[in-house]
């Protein structure tokens, strides 16, 4: 699966998720998968898509197609845009699937990673990471995917913003010792996401 994060600094809130409904049209895109996203709880000014496509090809026929129009509505609304492609490597928890309606908040984690340690992140990601958060009460689901030049985006959603900071903070210094953390990458960006609902495709 593709996924394709997009963080806008947002200028006109109100067009800008007026313009957010137009993507409803995506529902009959082929190899379109689903689209959530919400506001950035740090920086409240940025919005945060995340649009999943089946697999590449499918992606680069909508961009040559329908793909203009459709941002065309939301022109003037946010002066400055950051787009990332990942492709899926592993499910957080079994049986992802990139429906929105039962989330509150989305942590996206982006990871800058040494060159010649992506293989050891990776496997400590799905021994260490991806069974503590599978196991976190209010953990829904999540992907692991890797984008361009070492970067990784781990994706969750959490049906609550409370059980999310138990989460984060019981366990995350444990967790990072027993993967390695601090070897493996050069950055982490952590990003909190409040999901608006009318923005789910």
């Amino acid at each position: 699966m593709l996924v394709k994060w997009m963080r806008c600094r947002v200028l006109d809130p109100m067009r800008f998720e007026q313009g957010q409904l137009a993507w409803k049209a995506l529902l009959g895109e082929p190899g379109f998968r689903g689209q959530g996203g919400g506001w950035g709880r740090e920086r409240p000014d940025e919005a945060h898509v995340f649009c999943f496509w089946e697999n590449r090809a499918y992606y680069d026929m909508f961009m040559a197609g329908p793909h203009d129009a459709l941002a065309m509505v939301q022109a003037g609304t946010y002066d400055r845009a950051d787009v990332r492609l990942f492709e899926q490597r592993q499910e957080v928890k079994v049986g992802f699937t990139a429906h929105f309606s039962d989330a509150d908040v989305l942590r996206a984690a982006h990871c800058r990673v040494r060159p010649g340690q992506v293989e050891h992140f990776m496997v400590a990601q799905e021994k260490v990471w991806n069974p503590a958060m599978a196991g976190s009460p209010g953990m829904l689901r999540g992907i692991f995917a890797e984008g361009a030049g070492s970067e990784f985006l781990v994706l969750s959603m959490w049906d609550s913003a409370n059980e999310r900071g138990k989460y984060r903070g019981e366990s995350i210094g444990r967790l990072e010792q027993r993967a390695g953390l601090d070897g493996d990458v050069v950055s982490v960006a952590g990003e909190i996401v409040d999901v608006v609902q009318a923005w789910t495709v």
